[in-house]
């Protein structure tokens, strides 16, 4: 009896130092970053179900929302991009693409600080608004992520709010 007690108390002993020993690996969850709205605009929800952010003026008839795509979970899911030019070419070339009357203006690069900006006016005919939208189309480079920074309006509001729109796009940082 006393060898079947030693031998379960040295077996349990066993396991507890094996299962001591493993070793832990941390890992983040989550991506922090800011970005700054006119006061006239709020978040909200209901714009896009890959947004981190949504953001609009019921009352300006304005909207937008920005979607992450770590860096990280794009190499994990094989998808290795090797600069700014090429995710915008990629991003761009399916945004609404099958849209009637669509036009997508040349894109402007910029830098400022360490990050990488893309911004390109997008237009299209909305069947169901039964006008033509406006989209300043955005998408951000930093060390961590790429960002798409949607910004929309009706086309005939575009010189109203692009500025407004590309202050948003350039207050991205991470």
């Amino acid at each position: 009896m006393k060898k079947l007690v030693l031998l379960v108390v040295t077996f349990l002993s066993f396991i507890s130092i094996v299962s001591a020993q493993t070793t832990l690996k941390q890992y983040k969850a989550g991506h922090t970053f800011s970005i700054s709205l006119p006061d006239y605009m709020s978040k909200t929800i209901g714009l896009n179900s890959d947004a981190t952010i949504q953001y609009k003026s019921k009352i300006k008839d304005v909207y937008g929302f920005v979607i992450v795509d770590s860096k990280e979970d794009l190499a994990l899911a094989e998808m290795n991009f090797s600069s700014l030019k090429e995710f915008y070419e990629n991003f761009i070339a399916k945004f609404l693409k099958d849209e009637e009357k669509r036009v997508v203006s040349a894109p402007v690069y910029k830098k400022v600080g360490d990050i990488n900006f893309v911004e390109t006016d997008v237009t299209y005919y909305d069947k169901e608004a039964e006008a033509e939208i406006y989209y300043l189309a955005g998408v951000v480079e930093t060390k961590a992520a790429f960002y798409k920074v949607m910004s929309w309006a009706t086309k005939e509001n575009k010189d109203t709010f692009k500025a407004d729109f590309q202050k948003i796009l350039y207050s991205l940082k991470d």
